[in-house]
């Protein structure tokens, strides 16, 4: 791809095709004796709304609207950005609730290496003046980093990070090993993907140099926790509720049908 085209669909309906969607992926469970019938009711209005995965969510011109849609309906919003657009977070009427800023390389050589930007010949500059931001956003923060084992996490970028976290000041560092899926499997192997003794090792290097400590960590996720405190996210008050009529998204099928 050679141009770069937004649509921004409108916040609402966006929101309610998202609930559709999800219902339609758990609808399979409704038939399942081993469900509990009370959590899958429950399950079709979700609590949370993660705003990542799909390109980089700030480049949404109406993205304050649509958190703010989220959280009157009585859901959280965690929003995962690159941090190369910091007016973009300054600017939001509506933070979200937890704001996780990808840190995933230690310095501009790593980064150029790791992120290879193609929009932006000044990526880093503004990841850079995003990281002087965050103290600054009155909400919870999180940076993230993703290991890549033999590229970002030798130990002499542990110190670099640990500055960078310490002007980002966030309420927790969240370390996390690289997974060899999808198109980084383009580029990187699955020998590049870290054990979990490599994060713990990582995470207890760096947690004394930001003045924090390690507060949790899961195996299956090769991922560790580094805060002061875990403290339970706040779920908003919902003052709008979805449509009793909303329904679930259509079937899709992938597969070719042999007749």
């Amino acid at each position: 791809m050679d141009t770069l085209e937004l649509a921004d669909q409108d916040p609402l309906e966006m929101l309610y095709d998202s609930v559709k969607a999800q219902r339609r992926l758990l609808s399979g469970f409704g038939g399942n004796p081993k469900v509990p019938q009370e959590k899958f009711l429950d399950a079709q209005n979700p609590k949370h709304v993660a705003i990542s995965l799909n390109g980089e969510p700030t480049l949404y011109t109406r993205l304050s609207e649509y958190i703010e849609l989220c959280h009157s309906h009585g859901m959280t919003t965690m929003l995962v950005t690159n941090g190369t657009l910091p007016k973009v977070l300054e600017k939001l009427d509506t933070l979200p609730t937890q704001l996780y800023v990808s840190v995933d390389a230690p310095n501009k050589e790593v980064f150029d290496e790791i992120c290879r930007p193609k929009w932006n010949s000044a990526a880093w500059d503004k990841f850079d003046e995003t990281i002087d931001l965050l103290p600054s956003l009155d909400t919870r923060i999180v940076c993230r980093h993703t290991l890549i084992k033999g590229r970002n996490m030798k130990p002499e970028h542990i110190p670099q990070y640990a500055a960078l976290d310490n002007r980002a000041d966030p309420d927790w560092i969240e370390c996390k090993g690289y997974v060899h899926v999808g198109n980084s499997r383009e580029n990187l192997t699955a020998e590049n993907m870290p054990f979990h003794e490599d994060i713990l090792e990582f995470s207890n290097a760096l947690a004394p140099l930001t003045d924090r400590k390690l507060l949790d960590d899961s195996p299956p996720s090769r991922v560790a926790l580094v805060g002061r405190e875990i403290v339970p996210i706040p779920i908003p008050e919902a003052t709008m509720h979805f449509p009793e009529d909303l329904g679930i998204a259509e079937s899709v099928k992938h597969l070719k049908i042999i007749q």
